[in-house]
């Protein structure tokens, strides 16, 4: 009686046209989802994954695939292939028997508590049931084979890039594209950099790396920023200083002046009376933002009292009434 025919394309869920490599990686996937150790005393899940290894067993062996496909394209199926369901059977071309090394000797029996073998009776009728592949790569004819534990997965590792920005740009935040050349071609992707962010500071895009190994996730890439000086702002931590030009007639009985702020605009600042050249007076948050949502740094300003020049005669002698020393 016939047996009927697996597809074992559609096992692994890939095209007829696939590669070793897309084969190896639909199996790899497909067991560790189906695999007996993560599934204990599912048989739904034992039935899948005997059915993962059977697929993978042919399609995974070039020779074996070859002598698959071949059967596949005859119109009456597997019925009148040469020497279906017999020992020793030989390949459509009459070559020699098929000998299958992929698959350790030991057993499906510690899995599935069976000593018969997994595969079909279809597997049997194409490839023999006392062929290598049906005993076990060494023929020890126990009819028990285990495909090797699904991979440990691995992630990438990762990308380190820099970028260059502007005070202002760290002040507001921005965004940096950066261009990545990896295995598959060049690709672009866009780094946000944070308001308040320090020179040196390392921004990490996750999943932006390289690309991991059997299943494993993609590393990070790590983008470290550079910012350039500024000609006003001087940068201590969160706290900004700026000099800031004070009238000798402000220092001395005391009035206010304008001081920048790195957002753009100015503010007015209270200047004491005696206030003496480079002294400092702080405007509290006006700062550079914090990186965790915290109030932003102060502003300090730095007195630099500007003497008047060309001076009128009444102003000479009211200069000349102050202490010499």
């Amino acid at each position: 009686m016939a047996t009927t025919f697996r597809d074992y394309y559609a096992t692994l869920g890939v095209p007829r046209t696939a590669t070793e490599k897309e084969i190896k990686a639909a199996f790899r996937k497909l067991a560790r989802k189906y695999h007996p150790d993560v599934n204990q005393g599912s048989k739904d899940s034992e039935a899948r994954f005997k059915e993962l290894t059977e697929a993978y067993e042919v399609l995974g062996d070039p020779e074996k695939r070859k002598t698959y496909d071949e059967l596949g394209s005859q119109p009456q199926g597997f019925g009148g292939f040469p020497g279906a369901g017999h020992p020793g059977a030989r390949g459509a071309a009459g070559g020699p028997q098929v000998e299958y090394h992929t698959v350790s000797p030991d057993d499906l029996e510690s899995l599935f508590g069976t000593a018969t073998t997994p595969f079909s009776d279809f597997f049997h009728d194409v490839f023999g049931r006392g062929s290598a592949a049906a005993r076990g790569a060494t023929g020890a004819g126990t009819g028990r084979v285990r495909h090797p534990a699904p991979p440990t997965p691995r992630r990438g590792g990762n990308v380190e890039g820099e970028a260059e920005i502007s005070f202002e740009e760290a002040f507001r935040g921005t965004t940096r594209t950066l261009e990545l050349t990896g295995p598959s071609g060049n690709r672009r992707v866009e780094v946000r950099i944070p308001a308040g962010i320090k020179d040196g500071a390392k921004v990490r895009a996750s999943g932006q790396g390289s690309p991991g190994a059997d299943g494993g996730a993609a590393g990070d890439l790590l983008v470290r920023v550079r910012l350039r000086p500024h000609h006003t702002f001087t940068r201590e931590g969160d706290n900004l200083r700026v000099r800031v030009p004070v009238p000798l007639g402000v220092a001395l009985l005391g009035g206010s002046v304008e001081v920048p702020t790195p957002g753009g605009k100015r503010v007015a600042l209270t200047v004491p009376a005696e206030t003496q050249n480079g002294a400092q007076l702080r405007l509290r948050g006006l700062g550079m933002p914090r990186l965790r949502g915290e109030a932003s740094g102060d502003l300090i300003a730095e007195v630099d009292v500007r003497l008047p020049v060309h001076l009128t005669e009444e102003q000479r002698q009211s200069a000349a009434s102050f202490p010499q020393a």
